[in-house]
């Protein structure tokens, strides 16, 4: 099957996307004063591990994504 140029574009952008958006987010929860991420001790809460592991499976699926959208506009590539 081969995906259409605007569809792997789309894909590739979206995995890009979710990487930048994610680590950005990651920082901001490492680097959280609020008291939601770590406790008055400095070990971290539920709502760090829960956010952690959605930002770990943002990564691994946008990077899935990304990857089909990249192999989508290769298999685009005229062949000499």
């Amino acid at each position: 099957m081969k995906l259409s140029r605007p569809l792997s574009w789309f894909l590739l952008a979206f995995g890009v996307w979710s990487w930048v958006i994610w680590i950005t987010f990651v920082k901001n929860l490492w680097n959280d004063g609020s008291g939601l991420a770590f406790d008055d001790a400095g070990d971290p809460t539920a709502y760090f591990w829960v956010h952690l592991t959605l930002a770990v499976v943002s990564f691994v699926l946008g990077t899935a994504i990304g990857g089909i959208g990249l192999r989508g506009l290769r298999a685009l590539r005229p062949t000499s």
